[in-house]
């Protein structure tokens, strides 16, 4: 029996992510699943695509972004990306993230260049998702959730030194919380002032977390100029 699929799209350069070289041939797709590649002469479809020998390839992942706010917006506001190939994207990079610390006040730098302040609402990751499930970007999000943010919600302004054993045992509830409504882990920025005094150990005693959980860690180093082999060690 020949093979029927919802969609075809026929004469690509097929590029499948798998490193080997790319070819000539059709793409048959059934519901939400590529079921064939190669030459699909003899299949059939509900619908037929005509490539004309364009590009055909998975979609891209943006591993690095600060979309927390963007991909609340609806699918028009991610055109930027969809438009060249982003399916996919990380957000709550740098150590910053919008949830699950509100803010009635505009943080600091470089939190406050995020969002606009009104986006500071989220008390939970659970109510981050929530809104984004309400609401479904164009984009797949995977978030992870900002030690910087994590250390306004604990430590307020007084950011210029380490934690107490106390506020970082507060940040590492407040991730575990995050991770089991969904977040894929923890991000740092200790290059940026709110975090810049933070110590090692403050990082690990927060990062425990992870471990149940196992999320990923994520990080943007104290220093990437004179100091980049400390950073990395």
């Amino acid at each position: 029996m020949a093979l029927r699929c919802d969609l075809i799209i026929r004469d690509a350069t097929l590029v499948d992510g798998s490193g080997g070289p790319r070819r000539q041939g059709d793409l048959g797709v059934t519901g939400d699943r590529i079921v064939a590649m190669g030459d699909l002469s003899g299949a059939s479809a509900d619908r037929e695509v005509l490539a004309g020998g364009r590009v055909l390839a998975p979609g891209f992942i943006d591993a690095h972004t600060h979309d927390d706010q963007m991909v609340l917006c609806g699918p028009q506001c991610m055109v930027c990306k969809t438009s060249q190939g982003v399916t996919s994207v990380v957000v709550g990079n740098c150590g910053i993230s919008l949830s699950p610390v509100p803010m009635a006040t505009r943080p600091p730098a470089p939190l406050d260049q995020v969002c606009a302040p009104e986006w500071w609402i989220f008390d939970s990751f659970a109510a981050y998702a929530e809104r984004l499930a309400r609401e479904p970007s164009s984009v797949n999000t995977l978030a992870l959730i900002g030690h910087m943010s994590l250390r306004v919600g604990a430590m307020g302004a007084d950011l210029d030194r380490p934690a107490t054993d106390r506020e970082a045992e507060a940040m590492r509830r407040r991730l575990a919380e995050a991770l089991a409504e969904g977040a894929a882990g923890l991000s740092t920025g200790l290059f940026y002032a709110p975090s810049k005094q933070a110590p090692t150990g403050e990082v690990i005693a927060v990062a425990e977390a992870l471990r149940a959980q196992q999320g990923l860690y994520v990080t943007h180093m104290r220093d990437e100029a004179d100091g980049v082999l400390d950073s990395i060690q």
